[in-house]
């Protein structure tokens, strides 16, 4: 095919209007799509290579693999076709930019620009390693850096759909031989993590402007990733962060099972280090342990003598932690692990580890009337000394104007770079009636209760706030997340729960676009009541890019990410926000959860074990970690995870099913079937999820009786069927018509 006749040319409503490039698979033109009037790129398959059969397989499957994708670091496929005269082509989104071959041929990236590529191309490998598919030609040629920075992942023409066996042939086939991994140059099949081998050697190439592994023959590049070790990145770049060597040198172990086991967790390492880091030129080379700006804020202590001020010091302190998150420089703890210490005499330096902070923040409040005694002082962890304090006496129209004092004075103090953006964002006030802003923290205060009284005492004062405020966008989202969690525990149908929350999300968005609770809370509905997938995520999605550092919000859209099957990326997520909220134990056990989800089990385990350490009351770890026992063959230890549940603790009905489940698949047919009658009479009596039996049954093999079981789920708006696609324990189900039907139903597709 030479490039002059192709010129001008239209095929099919294709008009080719320059040439791109080339590589082994292809041609790529610059073309005029005359039906959209959009312009796009085509790539054809050289015409030398169309009798090669297998070659032309790899081209199709390059496109059936890339349009399989959707994600913003993949390259948008358009369709696949073929000329008359046999030519066949793929059309992709054009950019305009270059590739990262020919960023590198300038000279070496800058750290934070090789750190955030790396992680865009994390992201997209994430995404396709989720839907089963392995790239296996990542490189600086099949990676574009579109104008605005964003990073494209291109070239699927080696992808390796899951369930292939065909292996690749030593020196010959799939891959670019310095990019190789060692099982590719084996010729051994190549699973998801020989992505992650060629993104090591492109961060390092990034880095040094070199390969790690170099011959001057084909072979012997082979030879040298099979049996040397690279050069250091630190020897042949000075101030590269000892962190940054430790992620690449993991990156490019040999042995795949000491490798990162995800992209999710090589993503986790560069956003920790990018956030240590920060946006600041001189970066230090020495191992970080910990954030270069970080602080927790302690729950404020209260000296009023009304004790039921609580309230009052409480929602201080998290409105300062809310303000503080707003700034993209400085790692902030969540209220969960920050309030954890609440009465407890613990030192500082213990506090500041546990936390894995710098800086400390605790204050206490003596309100009277109207009169208000603030009194802060922020240390540092180092050494216990204050790094400033401050005594307030003001009226309490005047709290906000204190808020925004203290939190301006620790990003002063802590020397964080705070953008224009982040300076709104961090004095933004949600109302200037201080009433109004204190019949708002008594909402707060009572939802966190988590009870039936708890919610309807914080409707109440949500409702009141927002009589002396009509435009209080804060108290609104406030009061639709009370009606959520009415719906959660029972105490209001869901239907109505999440009826009446819509209405109240909706309306704080109309006030305030930019409030990110809002967002959550309509992600949520979108999601749990209307199970329409596109608005959940693009409110997760809206949530997220407002407040990165929200956990709550970074754990929720964990949540969905499992629900359309993500468990990767879910995972990558959840340890963002167990960082944030590292003594939290619902975020502990979140992330377990997700590991189990993703069929990691031995680290699911380990997680789980840890966060039954933390608290050995809290009945969700035990849940999961009998059942990923159960899915790893251990019986006996899955059964003794959950007996003592079953009667002195908590979650007796949800540990129960699990021992029934368990007894189900380890042959104990009679005793999992007495497990079934006793919920079913129990069910008579108060309310059972028919999810539980759901799961017993599958593990019988009653299919028929297991999505009938289901079915009533779907009726009911069952949480408990965000994992359906995901848990193993419906292995057996996914070819049953009846249910791939209700995965139809959820919009997940087959």
């Amino acid at each position: 095919m030479s490039d002059f006749p192709m010129i001008g040319r239209t095929i099919s409503h294709y008009r080719i209007l320059e040439k791109l490039g080339e590589g082994g698979m292809g041609v790529v033109y610059k073309a005029e799509d005359t039906k959209l009037k959009r312009v796009v790129a085509l790539k054809f398959l050289p015409p030398e290579l169309t009798r090669d059969l297998e070659a032309k397989e790899r081209f199709v499957q390059e496109a059936q693999a890339a349009s399989a994708l959707d994600h913003f670091n993949i390259c948008t496929i358009y369709e696949i076709d073929e000329t008359e005269n046999g030519e066949m082509f793929i059309s992709m989104a054009c950019y305009k930019g270059e590739t990262l071959k020919q960023k590198i041929e300038k000279g070496w990236l800058e750290l934070g620009e090789a750190i955030q590529i790396a992680i865009q191309v994390g992201q997209g490998l994430a995404k396709a390693h989720g839907q089963g598919i392995v790239h296996r030609d990542i490189k600086p040629a099949n990676l574009f850096i579109a104008d605005d920075g964003q990073v494209k992942i291109v070239d699927f023409g080696l992808a390796k759909l899951a369930g292939q066996t065909r292996a690749t042939r030593t020196g010959k086939g799939a891959g670019t031989a310095a990019y190789m991994s060692p099982e590719q140059v084996r010729g051994q099949a190549a699973d998801h993590r020989t992505d992650i081998w060629s993104l090591g050697v492109t961060l390092y190439e990034m880095l040094t402007g070199q390969l790690p592994f170099k011959g001057e023959y084909e072979m012997s590049v082979m030879y040298s990733i099979l049996n040397e070790a690279p050069q250091p990145v630190s020897h042949l770049r000075s101030g590269v962060p000892v962190k940054l060597e430790q992620i690449i040198s993991k990156a490019m172990l040999k042995n795949p099972g000491e490798r990162y086991q995800s992209a999710g967790d090589l993503i986790a390492d560069l956003l920790n280090l990018e956030k240590r880091l920060g946006a600041t030129t001189s970066i230090e080379t020495s191992a970080v342990t910990k954030p270069q700006s970080s602080v927790a804020v302690l729950p404020f202590a209260n000296l009023s003598a009304d004790p039921e001020q609580e309230y009052f010091c409480d929602g201080m302190a998290e409105n300062i932690i809310n303000a503080l998150t707003q700034v993209q420089d400085l790692h902030v703890v969540a209220r969960t692990s920050a309030f954890s210490f609440r009465g407890k005499e613990t030192d500082i330096r213990e506090i500041g580890r546990k936390l894995n902070v710098e800086s400390l923040l605790e204050g206490s409040v003596q309100k009277a009337g109207s009169r208000l005694r603030i009194t802060v002082q922020l240390i540092n962890v180092a050494d216990g000394y204050h790094l400033w304090s401050e005594k307030y006496d003001r009226n309490l129209e005047d709290v906000f104007a204190i808020q925004d004092e203290i939190s301006q004075a620790i990003v002063d103090k802590l020397k964080v770079r705070v953008p224009g953006v982040d300076k709104a964002k961090l004095r933004k006030r949600y109302t200037e009636d201080p009433e109004a802003y204190n019949l708002y923290l008594k909402g707060r205060w009572f939802s966190e209760k988590y009870t039936e009284e708890g919610f309807n005492k914080a409707v109440e004062y949500f409702q009141l706030a927002i009589e002396k405020d009509p435009h209080f966008a804060l108290a609104v989202a406030g009061l639709s997340d009370a009606y959520v969690g009415l719906g959660l525990i029972g105490c209001l149908p869901k239907e109505i729960a999440y009826g009446k929350a819509r209405v109240e999300a909706e309306k704080a968005i109309e006030m305030d676009d930019a409030l990110a609770e809002a967002h959550l809370a309509l992600a949520n509905i979108r999601l749990w009541l209307d199970w329409d997938l596109t608005a959940a995520e693009r409110e997760f999605k809206r949530a997220w890019a407002l407040n990165p550092s929200n956990a709550e919000v970074i754990h929720q859209n964990a949540h969905m990410l499992v629900y359309l099957g993500h468990s990767e990326e879910a995972v990558m997520h959840m340890k963002q926000a167990v960082e944030l909220e590292p003594l939290s134990i619902l975020m502990n056990a979140c992330l377990g959860q997700t590991l189990y989800l993703a069929r990691r089990y031995d680290e699911a385990i380990e997680q789980l074990r840890k966060t039954i350490e933390m608290d050995p009351n809290f009945y969700s770890p035990y849940i999961w970690l009998a059942l990923t026992y159960a899915q790893k063959g251990m019986y006996e230890q899955a059964t003794e995870t959950v007996r003592g549940l079953t009667t002195s603790r908590p979650g007796g009905k949800a540990a129960r099913a699990v021992l029934g489940y368990i007894y189900s698949v380890s042959g104990r047919t009679s005793e999992a079937k007495d497990i079934c009658d006793e919920l079913k009479e129990l069910s008579e009596k108060e309310p059972v999820t028919p999810y539980y039996l759901a799961r017993i049954y599958a593990g019988l093999g009653k299919s028929e009786h297991s999505i009938e079981c289901l079915r009533r789920c779907y009726e009911k708006r069952d949480a408990s069927l965000s994992f359906l696609k995901t848990d193993p324990v419906w292995d057996n189900l996914r070819s049953d018509p009846g249910f791939l039907d209700l995965l139809k139903k959820l919009n997940l597709g087959v």
